[in-house]
Parts: C-alpha cells; sequence; structure tokens
C-alpha cells in the first residue's frame, strides 16, 4: 500500500506524461489472459474397435460403424456402387472423407430405413461424420465447420385437408 505522502492530486494531471510520473515506482501485475482450452473429447469404440453413430435426413434413418480398412462402404448388405447407383450419391456419402483427408482409409458399414435414395445419402453422411468425430474426436472442428454434424431438419410438409397437396388448391370453376 501506498503511504499517504506518496499519493498525488488526480486534479493536477495536464496529459498522460503526468500519470506517468504518478505510477513511477509501483508494481503493476501483468498477467497474460489465458486462451480457453476446449477439452478434447474422448474416443467412443465399441467392443469391436468401431465407431457407431445414428445420422437421419428426411424420413430415412442410418446406423453407420466405421473401422480402420480399405475404404469399403457397405450399406444394408451391398456395395455402395450397387445400393447407390447414382454418381452424385456417392460423392454426397464420400464428402466427410474428402473434407478431411481420409479417403480410403476407413470402412463403412451401414444400416438405413425410411425415406427415398436421397434421403438415405444424406442419412448416411450425416452418420459417417458423427462416426468419423467419434473415433478421431480432433477432426471434430473440420466436419463441423463444413456443416456436417447439423442435422438437416426440413421434410415434406403434410397435406392438408380441404387442398390437393401441402398447400395447392383444387382447380377454380367459375361455373
Amino acid at each position: 500500500m501506498m503511504a499517504d505522502n506518496d499519493v498525488k492530486d488526480l486534479s493536477d494531471l495536464k496529459d498522460l506524461s503526468d500519470l506517468k510520473d504518478l505510477t513511477e515506482g509501483t508494481e503493476i501485475e501483468t498477467t497474460a489472459p489465458k486462451a480457453p482450452t476446449m477439452p478434447l473429447r474422448e474416443q467412443q469404440l465399441d467392443a469391436h474397435g468401431r465407431a457407431y453413430a445414428t445420422g437421419k435426413r428426411k424420413d430415412a434413418v442410418a446406423r453407420v460403424w466405421i473401422k480402420p480398412g480399405s475404404g469399403k462402404v457397405i450399406i444394408n448388405g451391398r456395395d455402395q456402387e450397387v445400393y447407390f447407383a447414382r454418381p452424385t450419391l456417392r460423392l454426397v456419402i464420400d464428402q466427410p472423407f474428402s473434407i478431411t483427408d481420409r479417403q480410403g482409409q476407413y470402412d463403412v458399414v451401414a444400416t438405413v430405413k425410411g425415406g427415398g435414395l436421397s434421403g438415405q445419402a444424406g442419412a448416411v453422411k450425416h452418420g459417417i461424420s458423427q462416426a468419423l468425430t467419434r473415433f478421431e474426436p480432433a477432426l471434430r472442428s473440420t466436419v463441423k465447420a463444413a456443416g456436417f454434424l447439423t442435422r438437416d431438419s426440413r421434410v415434406v410438409e403434410r397435406k392438408k385437408y380441404g387442398r390437393a397437396k401441402a398447400r395447392r388448391s383444387f382447380q377454380f370453376s367459375k361455373r
């Protein structure tokens, strides 16, 4: 604590250089602000060394298991080229691996139910992304920045009574 004779009147200050004279001889504690460190998540594997996750898109639900391997993708017991014949759907499934530079490093086994092929491909992509972050927690920020961990909540709007479809009215007839 400073003695009373060391304290100067602050009203005598005219500019910042006077403030420097006032603070001479006093020690100011400087502490560097600590960067908030996020705790790294733990790897979540089952007894067989696989990471499991559930992916959803529209009405489709995919259960996905990944493990280190040669890059083979099996969906409902069939190869991905057979199940998803369209190349665009196979590109959708490979997106999580391409963004993390892990192509051909993991084997994927998935079971998909509900929805159409496009929704099922989106569900498998969501499941692969979730499973990748469980197998390698360091990849979470990369996959999350690409938006693959967020469940796409858009679903088909239901049909209302008195309407032809969800919003379309029946054809108007004047007579």
